[in-house]
């Protein structure tokens, strides 16, 4: 692969893959220990991948370089970075065929994203060509939105979703979510939606949602 990535292992021979995408700014440390935090001994040993988005200026920072999935404009600038989205699409299918040639099918994987990450996490997963186990996009957005329709993949068309967001989040508001939500009623993609008291950030109580509807996916 050509990104940096952390990868956890619960224990040997790993039946399962959870890629886990942070947000802007960050790497694939930010979210070890929400890793570490989840309890899937149930489903057997589990892979946790968590790679490192590519540096990049983001325009909306002025310029600064960072780590990004995508390029970002300033907010009501009606401009997606979408030649960026769709080559992190491709690193993310590539994590994906790198946990299948190793012998996780990709029915055993989830795709999973905070911010930026969960944007990566809904547009590539749900246009991934194999069957997903599932996608958990928290605190972000669906990007490109009017495309989903037409490039949606039918192995993934009805693939479960666990969509959450802070009430309070003021880096990416509330109503971001909903709108994607409104795209997803549109598809009939079948999601568990959770609104947290919380702001731009993971709680408590959404990692054991989290930890719980992981079960139930990769049972």
């Amino acid at each position: 692969m050509s990104v940096n990535l952390i990868e956890l292992e619960s224990g040997d021979s790993p039946v399962a893959t959870v890629i886990v995408l942070h947000g802007l700014g960050a790497d694939g440390n930010d979210f070890v220990p929400v890793c570490r935090r989840l309890d899937l001994d149930a489903v057997g040993p589990v892979r946790f991948v968590l790679p490192d988005a590519p540096e990049r200026p983001v325009t909306r920072n002025g310029g600064y370089i960072m780590r990004a999935w995508f390029d970002l404009y300033a907010p009501g600038a009606g401009q997606e970075a979408e030649a960026d989205v769709r080559a992190s699409q491709g690193l993310v299918d590539a994590l994906i065929a790198r946990e299948v040639e190793r012998g996780v099918p990709a029915s055993r994987i989830v795709l999973m994203g905070f911010s930026q990450g969960c944007a990566m996490a809904l547009f590539a997963g749900l246009r991934h060509a194999e069957r997903l186990a599932g996608i958990v996009g928290l605190s972000g957005y669906l990007p490109l939105a009017a495309s989903t329709a037409d490039e949606r993949s039918e192995a993934n068309a009805d693939v479960p979703v666990f969509l959450a967001h802070g009430s309070q989040d003021g880096v990416v508001t509330i109503d971001r979510a909903l709108a994607t939500r409104e795209v997803l009623d549109a598809l009939a993609v079948p999601y568990e939606w959770h609104a947290y008291d919380i702001d731009h950030e993971v709680s408590i109580e959404e990692i054991r949602d989290i930890n719980r509807w992981l079960l139930r996916v990769l049972a």
